[in-house]
């Protein structure tokens, strides 16, 4: 469908384990994971959410190719229990930005274009990050870049932000990220980092824009309501916050104290 690689297709494909039955994709970023399961038998159908208009597109590519067999529905996935659908064989959840997200310099995501700083997944919805910036009280901003960020020089970074929330600075990518950078000063340098100094900061900013933490955690039991008996939920994080959380509702649910898992079957 395109050249975009899906992240862990092998061991993706290796959890579910698709046969018959409706899969849910309820990231579908590039739709490469969801072409695969599409491709593992007639008898597979997926039902595939993804809340950023771009997507559509994509979507429609699968749709002409595999007609009935394939769903799109334009949802965050917190709004799972909107579905007609009552029940899946399989779920997969690849959480964070998506490289095509990335490479659309003018979606602001990346410090890498100079573009508005937006960052929202869905750029109808919500508060872009230069408004997440402009109108965050203290305590805000440092649960975006201390703990969302996972910044270790979150203090510098907060101040700069809070000293210049009301300017200009804040509302392009490329001033943001020099800010930032500014803030961090010559101690980043000595720490060695192979990373832009924004990286941290912008990966924060993100997910405080898009509720990450908070749409994940809503939509858990949605999903789990929709699970049919043997079913298998895979997800793919990168974010210690997000893995905690994964982590503890399917401890939850599996009624057990199991520590690391990223799949389990519905009994």
């Amino acid at each position: 469908m395109q050249s975009h690689n899906p992240v862990l297709l092998n061991e993706v494909l290796e959890l579910l384990k698709p046969q018959e039955g409706w899969y849910l994709d309820c990231t579908f970023g590039g739709g490469g994971h969801a072409e695969a399961i599409l491709k593992a038998g007639d008898g597979v159908g997926v039902v595939a959410l993804d809340q950023d208009p771009q997507a559509q597109p994509r979507a429609d590519v699968l749709r002409k190719q595999y007609g009935e067999r394939f769903k799109f529905y334009a949802k965050n996935f917190e709004q799972v229990e909107t579905l007609e659908e009552s029940q899946f064989s399989g779920v997969l959840m690849d959480l964070g930005v998506s490289s095509f997200q990335l490479d659309e310099g003018e979606r602001g995501f990346s410090f890498r274009y100079d573009a508005p700083a937006d960052m929202r997944m869905n750029p109808e919805v919500g508060q872009s990050a230069a408004e997440f910036i402009r109108t965050s009280s203290h305590r805000e901003l440092v649960r975006a870049i201390r703990d969302l960020g996972d910044e270790p020089q979150w203090r510098p970074v907060v101040r700069a932000l809070e000293a210049n929330k009301h300017t200009s600075v804040v509302e392009r990518t490329g001033s943001l990220a020099a800010l930032i950078s500014d803030a961090m000063g010559p101690a980043y340098l000595r720490l060695g980092k192979r990373i832009h100094p924004a990286t941290l900061s912008f990966q924060g900013l993100r997910m405080a824009v898009n509720r990450e933490l908070e749409v994940l955690e809503s939509a858990f039991p949605q999903i789990w309501d929709k699970l049919a008996p043997g079913a298998v939920w895979a997800v793919i994080s990168f974010h210690s916050l997000e893995d905690r959380i994964v982590k503890r509702a399917f401890r939850e649910y599996a009624g057990d104290s199991v520590d690391r898992f990223d799949s389990r079957a519905k009994q």
